[in-house]
């Protein structure tokens, strides 16, 4: 098959400008970014790190992300603790639960951006 992975994300917003600068200044995501080791920055796209990418659709009726929402955005990260440490600093709400994690599957975090749509943080375990 000729997919070699997604190409973009893209969603509404009543403040497109002021969301995509809440992106990039707490989680480094968005136009103009890059993940560590993957390169020049240009104006137009975020380079990321290759891996894992779950394609899933939920359930109509999943209560894993708030009903009122059609998607929920995950986002794989490094360290995870020193990134919500970062966020309640910048007085960002997050949640944990330890029954959201699991030594086969990685630590998890969730948070809302500032129009509410859902997050969540993914810390795959150690390879």
């Amino acid at each position: 098959m000729g997919v070699l992975g997604i190409g973009g994300l893209f969603f509404r917003a009543q403040d497109p400008d002021a969301l995509s600068a809440w992106y990039r200044e707490h989680l480094g995501i968005g136009a103009g970014c890059a993940a560590d080791d993957t390169g020049p920055v240009d104006e137009w796209s975020w380079n990321t790190q290759g891996g894992p990418v779950v394609f899933a659709p939920f359930k109509a009726d999943t209560d894993y992300f708030a009903a009122d929402k059609q998607f929920m955005i995950n986002l794989r990260v490094a360290d995870l603790a020193g990134l919500v440490s970062t966020l309640t600093a910048a007085g960002i709400a997050v949640e944990t639960r330890d029954e959201w994690n699991s030594p086969e599957v990685g630590h998890f975090a969730r948070l809302h951006d500032p129009e509410g749509n859902a997050i969540e943080l993914w810390e795959p375990p150690a390879a």
